[in-house]
């Protein structure tokens, strides 16, 4: 079940500080708010996962709602990032975050912060050692030797096509344009002949390379990429477990020390979802991702989370948290209502 994109820009879209919003703007993000409700609509009348079939399905809507979101993302949302110097566009963003983390010096800094946490873990005896398994080295002095299935080397940015990254929910493909990025984008309603149709949730992992020039495709390679990027998808899906089910396949496909960047619509300030934010860090930590970089936009929550080399490093923080301050699930706004919230 994967794939699409984006959501619900509602906000975003008609408090812009700058011009009022055209009507073509007005226009474009009504077809995409309709078809984002009736998803959410029919999930309640037929249960998430007929729903979501249906979905699927539709194709004239579907097309409909990719050649809108490719229209507002490059004629309304980037004009209006350039336009506006307290904005900043996600594409730029996510790119700015892998040049940081992959040629910058952030993915070795991340790797001596995991292995001083692997010594904390050790020293307190809160996990045997042999659950950290290939992490560290039994002798302190080969603490450092990591085992990853990413090379030793800096990577560099002059290197074209160097890191894989999966755009997932793509619409456009619009990280095509970086040299230094060997895109797979992926939709369930492609925008451009350079997007593959699939379905990222019913996808099936597994540990040989598959044939990525089929169409649609089924298959994708486990630990095969170093970023898997979900740009305003997760609101898109319906349920908590569509979201959660999504990230724990971006687990999957991606290298240990890879990572996932996650850009979500919030035209509130903050501390207005604040509760739904460390939720989905709680979540992710136990399944093995660590949150690296969070940075709140006008308009988006942007996200860096991080495939830990081992699993236990990453739910270490979910451990020293009382779990009475998150949600249970994978919540976005529209699932909520006042009375639910006091509840959850």
């Amino acid at each position: 079940m994967i794939c699409l994109i984006y959501s619900d820009y509602n906000q975003t879209e008609m408090k812009r500080k700058t011009k009022p919003a055209s009507n073509d703007h007005l226009k474009l993000s009504q077809i995409i708010k309709d078809v984002h409700k009736n998803l959410r609509e029919d999930a309640k009348r037929l249960g998430t996962q007929k729903a979501w079939i249906n979905h699927c399905k539709q194709e004239e809507s579907l097309l409909r709602y990719a050649q809108a979101m490719k229209e507002l993302a490059t004629r309304h949302w980037e004009k209006n990032y350039n336009n506006n110097c307290k904005a900043k566009s996600r594409i730029k963003w996510i790119y700015e975050y892998c040049r940081l983390y992959f040629f910058d010096g952030e993915l070795l800094r991340q790797r001596r912060r995991e292995i001083e946490i692997a010594r904390k873990i050790v020293a307190n005896e809160s996990c045997e050692r042999y659950l950290l398994g290939s992490f560290i080295d039994s002798s302190e002095e080969n603490l450092f030797d990591v085992k990853s299935e990413l090379e030793e080397k800096m990577y560099s940015e002059s290197n074209a096509k160097c890191l894989k990254l999966l755009d997932v929910g793509s619409c456009y493909n619009p990280f095509n344009e970086f040299p230094c990025l060997d895109v797979l984008a992926v939709d369930i309603a492609p925008a451009s002949s350079d997007v593959k149709w699939c379905d990222f949730l019913e996808v099936n992992i597994i540990n040989k390379k598959p044939d990525l020039s089929q169409h649609p495709i089924k298959e994708l390679q486990d630990c095969s990429f170093h970023i898997v990027v979900f740009s305003l998808l997760l609101e898109y899906l319906p349920s908590p477990e569509q979201r959660l089910n999504c990230c724990l396949n971006a687990y999957k496909v991606l290298q240990h020390e890879g990572i996932l960047l996650i850009i979500t619509p919030d035209s509130k300030h903050v501390g207005s979802n604040a509760k739904i934010m460390l939720t989905w860090r709680f979540i992710l930590s136990e399944i093995g991702f660590s949150r690296i970089k969070y940075e709140k936009l006008p308009y988006l929550h942007c996200m860096a989370f991080r495939k830990s080399i081992n699993i236990n490093i990453a739910k270490r923080w979910a451990q020293l948290q009382d779990n009475e301050k998150f949600y249970k699930n994978m919540y976005i706004p529209q699932d909520l209502n006042n009375k639910e919230m006091k509840k959850l």
